[in-house]
């Protein structure tokens, strides 16, 4: 398979998994601008992905039954197939609230979006990944955004109350609201969908 077909069957499978996993109007609303907004067959950047340290946690997610859920068992092996093919980032500007170890600690991969794997101006779909032990810094953004959790971890959207998605759970923020998020003694990784079109 191509790097372009692997950027399609996670789109399909993220799609699907979202679709099973989601039940909040605005989430699903929003999620129905992204998918129906990126066209096929999708143009893929060139160039080599980019990894870095923190990635090798991903060996240690969930996988397979312990995933639950076919559509996101589907969803992980998808984006493994195609995470050699991503460039992961850190996360840049202010830090508010984050510990220590989230400067090593973490790591973010746009997948379709601006600088992503598929370019795209208005849908942003992309991954984080903290290590064991992380505080994700507290942030807010204009655009809406809908969370898939693929693991164990703690979520805040207001910047004092934590909650536990858990693997499969999921989340709507509104535009502009603070939220953060925070590893415990696994990795976190959760998939991310942002409508960023300021004109509807």
């Amino acid at each position: 398979m191509t790097v372009r077909d692997d950027a399609e069957a996670l789109l399909d499978a993220a799609r699907a998994a979202y679709g099973d996993h989601v039940s909040d109007p605005d989430a699903r609303a929003s999620l129905d601008r992204i998918f129906a907004s990126v066209t096929r067959p999708v143009t893929v950047r060139d160039g080599a992905g980019e990894r870095r340290e923190v990635c090798a946690h991903l060996e240690a997610l969930p996988r397979g039954a312990a995933l639950g859920s076919e559509t996101l068992q589907n969803l992980v092996g998808a984006f493994m197939r195609l995470e050699p093919s991503l460039r992961w980032y850190k996360r840049g500007g202010d830090a508010p609230n984050a510990n220590e170890a989230y400067f090593d600690g973490h790591a973010n991969a746009m997948i379709v979006g601006p600088g992503g794997l598929v370019p795209h101006g208005n849908a942003w779909l992309g991954v984080s990944l903290l290590a064991p032990g992380v505080r994700y810094p507290d942030h807010t953004h204009p655009p809406e955004e809908t969370y898939l959790v693929l693991s164990d971890g703690e979520f805040s959207q207001d910047g004092v109350t934590w909650f536990t998605p858990g693997i499969g759970g999921t989340f709507y923020n509104p535009p502009g609201i603070l939220h953060a998020m925070r590893s415990g003694a696994v990795p976190l990784f959760a998939m991310w969908a942002l409508w960023a079109d300021t004109r509807d």
